[in-house]
């Protein structure tokens, strides 16, 4: 068959709707890895400022707004809401009331079966570091990195229920359908990276968090900027390796011609987004090959470091984790602008059964996340990597499910809580924002999701009203017209 017998024959054969093309290889490298194109060698100059609404889109590398602090990020998401004042933030004046009625209004999610009492932190708090940050027995590693973190207890998205705080936190809305954190820095910086995806998700060998695959979502903006899935597994890229009879020179010919064919096919249908998403993942899929395998071989690290990151526990308790914190690392060290660190879906949600529940969830990430913060410094990168741990929540502190001390647990809370952020620019060894003596509602220094967006683009050198979309003839944002302020007193 020719090439113009070819062509004829996919012009007349490509029709694949949307929906069925993303439902087919939501997790597959194809769908999502992020693509170089064809005509990179004639790219045009950089402009003074982004040129955010091209005709074709690409992950190369664009320049920023101003002189950028961060070039990469890795998201630690901790699913389900870990305790605040179990953890972050403590409330010593809850003791002389513990067991007896909440002295105020409370806010719960599940009424059914909500409580009054207040309920004291078992656990003990304690200065840690030269800064004196007062930090849970329950992260001894995290202690260790105190001086390294900037701790936010004055988080808020308002949005009591898991979907809609993390769409908040992970979108800027509260609705479906819209880019994450991760899709918005690709889309607007490119990658570093022509062989790697300029955004991954490292999923946990559990459930997906809650909303699954909405967490690394492109919403509007095209679909090469939707996040490649690692598995904890092998294979950790699915459609990666080819059939043993492509293998070598074959696939480089069967490649040669089919990007010849695309590139005419493209040229004649200049517009249609998801057919340039599909051609550029397969061009990137075939880069990976090599690169992919290469930064997901844990092998070539050495046993003291696989060690700091826990990967040798005897019971396996942060091994898994350790192993993906550590992916994550090698990942931005290659170039990768966005990585995602999952935990399992609700590991953190502790309706009940919290006394055993939380120090079991602490167990298993605490000293792999201290251990990437640690390590990154070490490799003279954190100044130039974001590194982010928090879920969409925290908890009240009066007991839901009162029926017995092992059967306790918190209910939601998105009106203040916590998290803590290293490295591109953050201020470390701070502590930022308050909230009232319960720890229930942030007062001081409040954090909104969209202040929070704001301010990572920021450090990434761009001004979040002016990375736009062109969506439905209007610009679309991260932010999208809600009032973010760079938050100036988190900035080293």
């Amino acid at each position: 068959m020719s090439i113009d017998d070819t062509r004829d024959y996919m012009m007349t054969n490509t029709s694949h709707p949307r929906r069925h093309f993303l439902a087919q290889s939501a997790m597959s490298a194809g769908s999502v890895a992020l693509a170089w194109l064809l005509q990179r060698d004639g790219a045009s100059a950089n402009p003074a400022k982004p040129e955010l609404e091209p005709r074709t889109y690409d992950t190369l590398p664009k320049p920023a707004h101003h002189e950028p602090r961060a070039n990469a990020m890795i998201s630690l998401w901790m699913q389900g809401g870990p305790s605040q004042v179990d953890l972050f933030d403590p409330k010593p004046g809850m003791a002389e009331y513990d067991g007896q009625p909440f002295p105020g209004e409370i806010k719960y999610d599940n009424a059914a079966q909500a409580s009054s009492k207040v309920f004291h932190s078992p656990w003990k708090f304690a200065p840690r570091g030269q800064c004196g940050m007062e930090l849970s027995e329950l992260l001894p590693y995290t202690s260790n990195i105190a001086d390294d973190i900037c701790l936010v207890r004055s988080m808020h998205t308002g949005v009591n229920n898991h979907g809609q705080s993390i769409l908040a936190l992970q979108t800027g809305r509260t609705l479906s359908g819209r880019p994450t954190i991760g899709s918005w820095l690709t889309y607007g910086l490119g990658c570093e990276a022509d062989n790697l995806p300029a955004f991954t998700a490292l999923i946990d060998p559990g459930q997906l968090p809650v909303l699954g695959v909405e967490n690394w979502s492109n919403g509007f903006l095209p679909a090469l900027y939707q996040g490649t899935v690692v598995r904890p597994q092998e294979p950790r890229i699915l459609d990666l390796t080819p059939p043993a009879e492509l293998a070598g020179r074959p696939q480089d010919r069967a490649l040669e011609f089919l990007a010849e064919i695309n590139s005419r096919h493209m040229a004649e249908r200049p517009g249609q987004l998801d057919l340039q998403a599909r051609i550029a993942s397969y061009e990137l899929a075939a880069k990976m090959q090599t690169a992919a395998t290469e930064a997901l071989d844990l092998t070539q690290e050495t046993k003291a470091t696989q060690e700091m990151y826990g990967m040798h526990d005897e019971n396996a308790t942060t091994r898994d984790y350790g192993a993906r914190c550590l992916l994550a690392r090698r990942l931005v060290e290659r170039g990768v602008r966005f990585v995602q660190v999952y935990t399992q879906n609700q590991l953190w949600d502790h309706h009940g059964g919290i006394v055993k529940a939380l120090p079991a969830a602490c167990k298993k990430v605490d000293q792999p996340s201290a251990a990437l913060v640690t390590d990154l410094k070490q490799r003279g990168l954190l100044d130039s990597t974001v590194v982010h741990w928090g879920g969409e929540m925290g908890r009240l502190p009066v007991i839901q499910n009162d029926a017995g001390r092992e059967k306790i647990g918190r209910d939601h809370n998105t009106y203040g809580f916590s998290t803590w952020l290293a490295g591109g620019g953050f201020k470390p060894g701070c502590v930022y924002g308050k909230t009232d003596e319960w720890g229930h509602h942030a007062i001081e220094n409040v954090v909104n999701h969209y202040d929070y967006h704001a301010t990572l683009l920021h450090l990434f050198g761009l001004d979040h009203e002016q990375l736009t979309y062109k969506r439905n003839n209007q610009d679309q944002t991260l932010t999208d017209g809600q009032p973010g302020q760079i938050v100036e007193g988190l900035l080293a």
